[in-house]
């Protein structure tokens, strides 16, 4: 069935060996509680944030990809073909017999 089955890549998994993720949450809970009270500046919208999305936005046909959602698919599309050659095949057999 690979013919009709786009198989996806594998997805990169790096885990990293010497990170304190419980450190890194608390370090974050008090660079927040410091920014509201003011004893440090605003934090900067970061290069991610800005990005994000930044170039769908120009492409028209991705917006109707997105926005279409349902599409059918190839088993579908060749299930309705058998179908119809199916009926088609016992609609013609009893007008002409062979």
């Amino acid at each position: 069935m690979g013919m009709f089955k786009m198989r996806e890549p594998r997805k990169f998994n790096h885990k990293y060996i010497y990170v304190d993720e419980r450190k890194e949450k608390l370090d974050k809970i008090v660079e927040n509680a410091k920014r509201e009270l003011g004893m440090l500046p605003p934090k900067e919208e970061g290069y991610k944030e800005r990005l994000q999305g930044a170039f769908s936005n120009e492409n028209s046909h991705v917006e109707r990809r997105k926005a279409n959602g349902t599409r059918i698919t190839t088993r579908v599309a060749v299930a309705a073909l058998f179908v119809c050659a199916f009926l088609l095949y016992y609609i013609l057999k009893d007008m002409y017999v062979f």
